[in-house]
């Protein structure tokens, strides 16, 4: 699909935004403050890139939420789409929309929005130790602790379930490890809203939509039909669930064909305490309880059942993870694992599972970004609307 040229398409978005009604508690930057947040976007404080833009590091006042020097104030997020994006424009909008009402602990807060000069652009706040993904895979840091990857866990599936109970009953679509951020003390909030849905209404089990996301995470049923059911994000959490306790990929096109999908190669492995033990994350070095991730496997068991159906809501699988949390494990005579690194030090993982575009079309990864552990945007499967 062709995109239009942007002067035209600058003149139509902004008309189209007005009309949609911004919410009114977001603060509406202009183009020059947001350069000075980020020194002009200068390379050196890009965070992330991919197909809707870049994200940059930039600073405001702690009080006024104006643009400040660097090193003073607070440190923001500042995503920059490319003008000529479609793709960028409406998940910039999808942000705005959802994001400037929705307010929740483990929910990345959106702080303002600017869209001037063809340049449409959102801040965020900062999320010191970047995504679960680079934590997870990323080759360097020391490993999260059981106890950390627990409250990482609880913490996604609380920001998850806020969604699905919401009065605006939002689809999330693209959970994953990699829009799962952290801050400073490891909470965890989600990010990237780009791909979200608002729920089925008028008694409707679903929604009906292009096929987008990442190959791994994304349910079987809507793989099939494009049909998105509240509970197609629960499949992508048994999915991140299951990365969380193995240490691995959702996708790993490094490892033999037989093991790079990590919910085949792995999914027997999760009615057995012993055939469980043997693929749990050896960088934990055996510091967790069994019975704990037992509990846990069998959740994923009942979050990957090809039947939406038959799987739980996001309420039950918080109450299961939360008993986990309880069962405690002391180490015997082993220092405990390390939780992490700060995100200044973090690099994508290069093994990270493509968007479904990609897999179809190349099965090409971007291996040598320096990130920071931020997600990169990406291209979506249909350059349609959605």
């Amino acid at each position: 699909m062709s995109h239009p040229p942007p002067e035209r398409f600058s003149k139509e978005t902004v008309e189209d935004i007005n009309q949609e009604a911004v919410p009114r508690k977001l603060i509406k930057y202009t183009l020059d403050e947001l350069k000075s947040a980020t020194k002009n976007f200068r390379p050196d404080t890009v965070l992330g890139e991919g197909g809707f833009g870049r994200v940059f590091k930039g600073w405001i006042d702690k009080n006024t939420f104006k643009p400040s020097r660097v090193g003073v104030g607070i440190p923001v997020a500042v995503k920059k789409s490319n003008p000529d994006s479609l793709q960028g424009l409406q998940e910039w909008k999808s942000e705005v929309q959802l994001l400037g009402e929705l307010s929740h602990p483990n929910l990345v807060k959106l702080i303002g929005y600017c869209w001037e000069e063809n340049q449409f652009l959102l801040v965020y706040e900062y999320m010191q130790k970047g995504s679960l993904e680079s934590h997870l895979f990323r080759k360097g840091p020391e490993p999260l602790s059981w106890d950390i990857r627990l409250k990482i866990a609880i913490g996604a599936a609380r920001g998850l379930d806020f969604l699905h109970t919401s009065n605006k009953s939002v689809i999330y679509r693209d959970f994953k490890s990699s829009n799962i951020l952290l801050d400073g003390d490891f909470n965890a909030k989600l990010s990237d809203f780009g791909l979200a849905k608002l729920g089925p209404v008028n008694g409707k089990s679903h929604v009906t939509t292009r096929i987008m996301g990442t190959y791994g995470y994304a349910a079987p049923e809507y793989m099939a039909t494009g049909h998105l059911y509240l509970k197609s994000d629960v499949y992508g959490f048994g999915v991140v669930l299951l990365e969380m306790l193995t240490g691995r990929a959702a996708l790993d096109t490094t490892r033999p064909t037989d093991q790079q999908n990590l919910v085949l190669s792995t999914i027997s492995s999760l009615h057995d305490k012993k055939r469980l033990k043997k693929i749990m994350d050896p960088k934990m070095d055996d510091q967790y309880s069994l019975r704990a991730a037992f509990s846990i496997a069998q959740v994923i068991l009942k979050c990957l059942q090809n039947d939406h159906k038959k799987r739980p809501s996001m309420e039950e699988v918080l109450g299961t993870l939360e008993k986990a949390q309880n069962i405690k494990y002391k180490p015997k005579g082993k220092k405990p694992s390390a939780i992490g690194q700060t995100s200044e030090e973090h690099l994508h993982h290069p093994n990270n599972p493509p968007p479904l575009h990609y897999y179809y079309n190349n099965n090409n990864n971007n291996n040598n970004n320096n990130n920071n552990g931020y997600p990169k945007s990406r291209p979506s499967h249909s350059p349609s609307s959605h």
